[in-house]
């Protein structure tokens, strides 16, 4: 699977042992930085073009780190056509591609330790939306609400 990934500082150690985890696991990986640790940079520098990839088809799926993942989650979620959610449990991985279309992962750096981030990216990227039609009539009202 081709899959993009972003943080800032907060997220930078955690970031780099994803990318090295999902390489050797045979995933196609973009990095959007950061790509150097500097506690001046912004989530929005990285999670942006994340986002804007992942909406244009450049990537089939999206981790966005920061310090707590809530900021990445909120930027990622302004890119229109993005659907983003701060993970930290194996379910909410699984069922928010399922019933929601999830389609970028978000977590903090400070919150979550490698070993369980990289169980919620392998859940995350082994899960495939439904297409339920009760899925796909509430995707419908969030899209409406995106494009009003």
């Amino acid at each position: 699977m081709r899959v993009g990934i972003a943080t800032d500082h907060g997220g930078f150690a955690l970031k780099e042992e994803l990318v090295a985890s999902l390489r050797a696991a045979g995933h196609d990986v973009t990095d959007f930085g950061a790509y150097a640790l500097n506690p001046g940079d912004d989530y929005p520098d990285f999670v942006t073009p994340l986002a804007e990839a992942v909406v244009a088809g450049k990537v089939d799926r999206g981790v966005a780190i920061c310090g707590s993942g809530v900021g990445a989650s909120v930027c990622a979620n302004k890119i229109h056509g993005i659907r983003a959610a701060l993970i930290h449990d194996h379910f909410s991985a699984k069922q928010g591609v399922e019933d929601d279309h999830m389609n970028v992962l978000c977590m903090g750096g400070r919150t979550v330790g490698p070993a369980v981030a990289w169980d919620l990216v392998q859940t995350f990227l082994a899960a495939e939306y439904s297409d339920a039609e009760r899925h796909l009539r509430r995707l419908s009202k969030v899209a409406t609400l995106e494009n009003s």
